[in-house]
């Protein structure tokens, strides 16, 4: 047991009886998870409706034989004092309390119990074993940000020390930040990478441009997993180049765990044991497997706090190879939130200005990031890092791909910054909408 596992065990999280538990869930034969999902769906529907006075107020139109009478909940429902929010039994000494990220423009306070959380603990062990990594041993490069003030700052060196885990600086990654990354890999054994995606495909322009390959760097290195962010075909391909190692896609949120996780067969394979994921239409009905929807999502076992029909705010969709045992999630497009609205009342997805510009402005690999925002319904600003400016042919072309893609008579503007603006955790969001 490493000391990040024996604090875990010292604050009350049994994560050998987590262990036993999954494994118990994981034996369930396929013919049989049907009546295990059943079972989980009335348990903390019934738990919830007894002991949480939030969620009873909720029911109010609550059929017991039909699940899609339950309401849906968001993050604006959420948004309440956490001791509102709590089930009989339970206080902020008892349970895991964290917040969200806020990425969705909705930042909470949540809170699981005991179990939940170390439940939630073990299903990443669970899968990180599926590519020989151990969380207690394995050595992990962490590219996350950290909190900048002194009590969080410290907070976050202390568990990244006990969880056996180096954490790089992300929001500076100018040439020589990326250069000294490179400089720490040579001299440190590795096991695998673990952080938000842009950061990490910044680490692999870095040694495209270099002609540097990590495993040559790194030879200890088994894997790369990305999170939090969008992982686009490119990018896996250049940082399979780079890296020379397994990419991994992981797709969770802090409030509920681990949602889905890239198996062995490149499937985002969903945590069914702990989770139900649902996708739904507008009108939150179920729509058929392949079809694009909201991502809505259950956690059977955090009795401390109702997560149930939770809308997470993004969208994807089942593949019709998903079984109740082994959901497979796919064409996962990001929030919900992230619209952009044309003056012909055309509605489109933000990342398919991703699509616009990246074949365009990285063939000679001059630009390192960009976002896009929207100023107005008819305006646009792409912000970009890089070595120089955008030429008139580049905008030029920038210009024809959103006419294609988008529709003609867009206003653009281009904004060269020294280092991308990302958020106080680290993150980078490839669009937003600035109109209200």
């Amino acid at each position: 047991m490493n000391l990040f596992n024996w604090a875990l065990k010292m604050k009350g999280f049994d994560t050998a009886f987590a262990k036993a538990e999954l494994q118990r869930i994981i034996d369930i034969p396929e013919n049989q998870y049907a009546a295990y999902i059943s079972e989980q769906k009335k348990k903390i529907v019934t738990h919830h409706e007894i002991y949480n006075s939030f969620y009873r107020n909720l029911l109010t139109k609550r059929d017991e034989k039909d699940w899609e009478t339950l309401p849906v909940l968001t993050k604006s429902d959420l948004q309440q004092p956490l001791e509102n929010r709590l089930s009989q039994n339970y206080d902020r000494k008892s349970v895991y309390v964290s917040n969200t990220s806020g990425s969705s423009g909705h930042p909470f306070i949540f809170a699981k119990d005991k179990v939940a959380h170390a439940l939630s603990w073990v299903s990443f062990q669970h899968r990180y074993n599926w590519y020989h990594l151990d969380l207690d041993t394995s050595k992990q490069a962490r590219f996350y940000g950290i909190p900048l003030n002194k009590i969080g700052y410290r907070k976050e060196r202390l568990k990244d020390k006990l969880g056996n885990r180096y954490r790089f600086p992300i929001f500076d990654l100018c040439e020589h930040k990326l250069a000294d990354m490179v400089k720490k890999f040579s001299k440190t054994p590795f096991d695998y990478i673990n952080g938000y995606t842009s950061s990490i495909v910044l680490l692999a322009k870095h040694l495209k441009k270099h002609q540097l390959i990590l495993t040559d760097i790194c030879p200890t290195l088994k894997a790369c997993i990305v999170t939090s962010e969008m992982l686009f075909p490119d990018d896996l391909k250049l940082m399979e180049q780079q890296f020379n190692v397994p990419i991994i896609n992981e797709y969770g949120a802090s409030e509920v765990g681990l949602i889905a996780f890239q198996n062995k067969k490149n499937q985002l394979e969903v945590d069914s044991e702990l989770l139900f994921v649902e996708i739904l239409d507008d009108n939150d009905k179920p729509v058929p497997q392949g079809v694009v929807g909201r991502i809505v999502i259950t956690s059977f076992y955090n009795k401390a706090h109702p997560f149930i029909r939770y809308d997470i705010g993004d969208m994807g969709s089942l593949s019709p190879q998903s079984t109740l045992k082994k959901p497979i999630l796919e064409n996962l497009q990001g929030r919900t939130s992230d619209i952009a609205r044309l003056p012909s009342g055309k509605v489109v997805p933000g990342l398919t200005f991703y699509y616009v510009t990246k074949s365009i402005i990285e063939e000679d690999g001059n630009v390192s990031e960009f976002i896009i925002e929207q100023t107005a319904q008819d305006s646009f600003t792409f912000i970009y890092t890089s070595e120089r400016p955008l030429n008139v042919q580049e905008k030029r072309n920038i210009e024809k791909a959103t006419a294609k893609y988008l529709e003609s008579g867009l206003k653009l503007s281009y904004k060269k910054v020294a280092v991308m603006d990302r958020s106080n955790r680290g993150k980078l969001k490839q669009f937003t909408s600035l109109l209200s």
